[in-house]
């Protein structure tokens, strides 16, 4: 068998998650054929075929899929092995990759992060926006060496501590039925709001699955009146009466110059939490060590 290649890996990786050879070549800066190739080339030194091919695009076989797996593990280990040389230097640089929602991102993260670089300006910091699966992934796959994400996945396989409090707010337009119900201070009940129409976002993302949940539980589906993926779409058709909407705290600032109304829900499910999370099995280098410890530091609960 030929030596592993990394690269060719990391394609067959990529290809697993977008289903398409012309996505995949994209996402890569390559042409198609290059990819298709070198799928061929190890598909006849290996024996197998690892993709079912179609108009629709490529699917893992059986086979495939126990060799993406094979690929995680040694590109994990290549990872680690990076991370572990590291640290035989002189701990003065480094680098910290960071795979971080965009919730963090609107939250005290910039600010930590500036304080970080200051404290330690021989570390590069390599800072990923993506949603929390995926950024679970990149810890799984060794592309983060810590996420931080929203607490409503499976951390079994991770190490977790708290970020940041991030509870879960309906916001409505003065003008709205709910309006005079609605006051910072107050607590409402999630029942109280689902029978309004609602502007939904960011569909299978962690909110959208949190607050899904909730209504199913309720037994009141979402009555959505539209659906927008981003935040500062939700608060503009919020205000133009589509509906009512949901916002963690780390993202209320999207109200500053808007006469919405906004109320924290009522019920213990939203009372959310924003995790530092890395992956039990990664060497802990002294970059990741030293940015928990400020995340811990400068942690404090909500009241």
């Amino acid at each position: 068998m030929a030596p592993f290649d990394s690269v060719t890996a990391r394609l067959i990786l990529l290809l697993a998650e977008t289903g398409s050879i012309g996505r995949a070549a994209e996402r890569e800066g390559i042409a198609t054929s290059a990819v298709s190739r070198r799928v061929s080339d190890l598909e006849s030194r290996l024996g197998v075929v690892l993709f079912d091919r179609s108009a629709h695009g490529v699917k893992l076989t059986t086979a495939g899929a126990a060799y993406a797996d094979g690929c995680r593990t040694v590109l994990r280990a290549i990872a680690d092995l990076d991370a572990v040389m590291a640290d035989f230097g002189s701990g003065q640089r480094g680098s910290l990759r960071l795979a971080c929602t965009s919730a963090a991102l609107t939250g005290r993260l910039p600010e930590l992060l500036a304080r970080y670089a200051l404290k330690h300006p021989g570390i590069a910091l390599d800072i990923q926006e993506m949603g929390a699966a995926k950024g679970l992934v990149a810890l799984d796959e060794g592309r983060a060496d810590i996420a931080i994400v929203s607490d409503n996945y499976d951390f079994t396989r991770f190490e977790i501590k708290p970020f940041e409090d991030d509870r879960v707010w309906v916001l409505a337009p003065p003008d709205h039925p709910l309006a005079d119900r609605i006051e910072p201070r107050k607590d409402i009940a999630f029942e109280a709001v689902l029978s309004h129409p609602i502007v939904g976002s960011h569909h299978a993302g962690s909110l959208d699955r949190l607050l899904g949940d909730a209504a199913t539980k309720a037994g009141k589906p979402f009555a959505e009146s539209v659906r927008v993926e981003s935040f500062p779409a939700l608060v503009r058709m919020v205000e133009a009466g589509f509906g009512i909407g949901f916002l963690r705290s780390t993202s209320l600032h999207l109200l500053a110059g808007t006469d919405l109304v906004c109320a924290p829900l009522a019920e213990p499910w939203a009372l959310r939490q924003l995790l530092v999370a890395r992956r039990k099995s990664s060497p802990l280098s002294a970059a990741m060590k030293s940015f928990i410890a400020l995340c811990s530091e400068t942690y404090s609960p909500a009241v």
